[in-house]
């Protein structure tokens, strides 16, 4: 017994002195509007909030075509700035139709009304505790964006997404949401062996228990936008767009010609591929050499 306790005090001097010799945690500089989340190298240390000092700027009216999920979107994050109540968001759907690119629109629009924002990579999200301790008590209103979020069945980090969401104890702060981006509606891999183990109920459908854990964590989020493919007008529209934009005097003919040409290459209408290609298109000239 007096060699366990010698051995538990040993141990918790040495943690003490590997504490005491971790790298203290740079000071964040509350001056940006925009910060990524730098998780710690020693496991005795914290993370922290690097600033980024050049954002991607986008104009929320160069966003076409999704005008339904822009404006509800928009709501709540002006409800939000205005201390009223707001939703986390799920903005989930097809590839390339501007998920990510309304998020970043929303800090272009609001920065000067105390909107800022803070990039979370999905591996990192065990530190979203630290996260909210950080920013807590400032005057700002945070957003935690996380782009292109999924999670295979056997990570650990959606059960600390769920638990900020609001499974923990704590309440969530009043300055923070989260915003994330999916090509998944439920963001965990769904099994067709999952769904043989549902079960019809006096006419309702139950879900097997794998299905309901899946599902939790993406209910969790309050507001959920859906983004489907463009069709081919649409397409063309947000390529013309972008032409305008840059002052380009085209031949409309030649232009579609070109355009759909290109979308079929990439084998995709998506407004990524239209914007590409019209920065391709305004590269080579207007004459498409």
């Amino acid at each position: 017994m007096e060699d366990d306790d010698s051995l538990k005090r040993i141990a918790d001097a040495l943690q003490q002195l590997a504490a005491s010799l971790a790298p203290p945690t740079p000071a964040t500089d509350w001056s940006h509007i925009a910060y990524r989340w730098r998780p710690a190298a020693d496991k005795h240390a914290v993370g922290w909030l690097e600033g980024i000092a050049t954002p991607h700027r986008v104009d929320l009216d160069d966003l076409l075509c999704i005008d339904t999920q822009k404006a509800e979107i928009d709501r709540n994050t002006c409800q939000f700035l205005d201390r009223r109540g707001a939703n986390n968001v799920l903005l989930w759907g097809s590839r390339g139709t501007g998920k990510s690119t309304l998020i970043k629109a929303l800090l272009h629009r609001y920065a000067e009304d105390g909107l800022r924002m803070i990039e979370v990579d999905k591996m990192h999200l065990t530190d979203l505790p630290d996260i909210v301790m950080r920013v807590r008590e400032r005057p700002e209103r945070f957003i935690v964006y996380c782009d292109d979020l999924s999670f295979e069945a056997d990570e650990s980090g959606y059960k600390a997404l769920k638990a900020v969401l609001e499974g923990a104890l704590s309440a969530p702060p009043d300055n923070l949401l989260i915003y994330a981006t999916s090509n998944r509606r439920h963001l965990l891999p769904e099994f067709q062996h999952e769904n043989q183990a549902s079960r019809v109920v006096d006419g309702e459908l139950h879900q097997s228990e794998a299905i309901e854990e899946k599902i939790s964590l993406s209910e969790r989020f309050g507001l959920w936008q859906s983004f489907y493919p463009f069709n081919q007008e649409e397409y063309l529209r947000i390529a013309h767009h972008w032409l305008a934009r840059a002052g380009i005097d085209y031949d409309a003919k030649q232009t579609r010609r070109a355009a759909l040409q290109w979308a079929l290459r990439r084998g995709s209408r998506s407004g990524r591929v239209a914007y590409q290609f019209a920065l391709d298109w305004q590269a080579r000239g207007a004459d498409g050499n």
